[in-house]
């Protein structure tokens, strides 16, 4: 679809909150529609899914002012609701041409999404009004670590069984590939990873440790190439790969590929586009090294002192994220016995991972 966004839906405002625009529709977050103009104020009134797939053909929708007003032919939009049925906004999806919507596959997948967006938002706006209950600053610290390790292992269920779902569609449409199911498992994997970030980094400030399984045999070189094919895809950058390493090192595949995964989309969020990520692996006579390279502007010394911290971020912060993948990073490198070193010079910046590739003992 060529724009998508999630709205604040009120008697008189229609907001958006987030969108994807490849139309050059022109809204962005905070921007505003008449509420009076939009189906989505329908949806309010009425509770139910509204779903187009092609306007031309629609006995309801062909004389609608909406979509000659909007300039589209196909349209899904459904109610987000909180967990306590308050009704927050709309999802809604629109293009130029007519699509394939009403399928149960498309409408069940947007069910599941805007039910995923209505817990998010519940929860965010329950750690709003928790913290301006807390009087004392360490309460609130303390508290949100809990509240983030809670929520996030609620989130992991159902963002499995979406991802699950997503999988199976796309083999039964391997011939015919449906784009809308290629964006939304990009989508899932974004959230799959932040919430493993969030669970780790609670689990960290509440005084435990990331638990890693490091008696596996982890095939590094299958590892490293299943990490960039990921994030390629997902980011659609470029990444060369040279790779001299082991057949097996101990570890945990599960969180040696966190790790991989969270250092190349660092490199894809903050990196220069018009220049290639590189990974390089080497095998050195104690350690295997593991580099994860990208162009852009030299990062400040006093920046990298800090750069492994909880919550920092660079320059680009409209990507969005918490700034907790690299911290998660080196906490599963320290985790394996290893480290991760940070260099940046002459518009340069390099992730470099060292492991043990031989177990201790």
């Amino acid at each position: 679809m060529g724009f998508t966004a999630i709205a604040r839906v009120t008697e008189d405002r229609w907001i958006t909150c987030s969108s994807k625009d490849d139309l050059g529709f022109g809204l962005g977050p905070g921007d505003e529609l008449k509420v009076e103009t939009t189906i989505c104020n329908e949806i309010r009134a009425s509770s139910e899914m509204v779903v187009i797939d092609d306007v031309r053909r629609s006995g309801i929708y062909c004389n609608h002012p909406t979509p000659a007003m909007y300039g589209f032919r196909s349209y899904i939009s459904l109610p987000i609701r909180l967990p306590d049925g308050t009704f927050f906004g709309t999802l809604c999806a629109i293009d130029p041409e007519p699509r394939e919507l009403s399928t149960p596959q498309i409408t069940g997948l947007f069910r599941i999404c805007a039910d995923l967006i209505g817990s998010s938002i519940d929860t965010a706006m329950r750690l709003d009004r928790t913290e301006a209950d807390l009087g004392s600053e360490r309460g609130i610290a303390k508290l949100r670590e809990e509240f983030i390790a809670v929520v996030g292992h609620d989130l992991r269920n159902p963002i499995a069984a979406l991802a699950s779902g997503l999988n199976i569609l796309a083999r039964r449409r391997r011939n015919d590939p449906e784009p809308m199911l290629h964006e939304l498992q990009v989508v899932v994997h974004r959230m799959s990873a932040l919430v493993e970030n969030l669970v780790d980094f609670a689990t960290g400030q509440l005084g435990g440790e990331i638990s890693v399984d490091t008696g596996q045999a982890v095939d590094l070189r299958a590892l490293v190439e299943d990490a960039v094919a990921e994030v390629a895809l997902a980011t659609g950058r470029s990444i060369e790969v040279g790779l001299d390493l082991p057949e097996r090192v101990p570890g945990d595949r599960t969180k040696l590929g966190q790790m991989l995964s969270n250092l190349l989309v660092n490199a894809a969020t903050h990196g220069d586009a018009e220049r290639p990520i590189v990974v390089k692996g080497v095998t050195e006579p104690d350690v295997v090294r593991i580099d994860v390279i990208n162009g852009g502007p030299t990062i400040p010394a006093a920046m990298l002192d800090g750069i492994f911290d909880p919550y920092v971020r660079g320059a680009s912060v409209a990507a969005g994220g918490l700034g907790l993948g690299l911290h998660i990073a080196a906490q599963i490198a320290r985790a394996h016995g290893g480290r991760i070193a940070v260099r940046s010079e002459n518009d340069e910046t390099s992730f470099s991972v060292r492991l043990p590739h031989r177990a201790d003992g």
